[in-house]
């Protein structure tokens, strides 16, 4: 099985060899929950989310994303921010690309669907608000939710 491998300021990080634009989207629903998946290529929990094919909107990938990986039909509501930290390489083991981290992070609401797993997602599940910042994590994703729950100074810019 591929997996993910993510580094952040490690001189034994690989040299990127691509940058890929991608989005990222903090769903909730009407109770606040956040909706939360445990990634299926390496165990960390984060938010849904995945590149923007050529032709496509961010919103549009972003609602597109969601669904797959989710079963979550969302609405986009915002932004959190823009995360570009070229100390952020993602290695992907199943092709050696080591990704230089290009995200754009929204907010968004649910309108149709149930958690569903998918290949990508192990687990899908709402999370309340108060113990999101208690699952396991990489530190760029918790960096983001961060900033979506501390709700000041959005949109973050880095």
């Amino acid at each position: 099985m591929s997996k993910r491998i993510d580094f952040y300021d490690d001189p034994t990080a690989p040299q990127p060899n691509s940058l890929v634009p991608s989005v990222n989207v903090i769903v909730t629903n009407a109770a606040g929950d956040v909706l939360m998946i445990r990634r299926s290529d390496n165990d960390n929990w984060a938010v849904p989310g995945g590149a923007i094919d050529l032709g496509e909107s961010i919103p549009a990938a972003a609602v597109r994303e969601t669904l797959e990986e989710t079963g979550i039909t969302c609405e986009i509501t915002g932004l959190v921010g823009t995360y570009s930290d070229p100390r952020h390489v993602i290695l992907y083991t199943s092709n050696g690309e080591a990704r230089q981290e290009f995200s754009i992070v929204l907010t968004a609401r649910a309108a149709a669907g149930v958690p569903t797993t998918s290949d990508e997602s192990r687990e899908v599940r709402w999370v309340p608000r108060a113990q999101v910042t208690s699952l396991r994590m990489d530190r760029s994703m918790r960096m983001r939710i961060d900033h979506y729950l501390a709700g000041v100074d959005l949109p973050h810019i880095g």
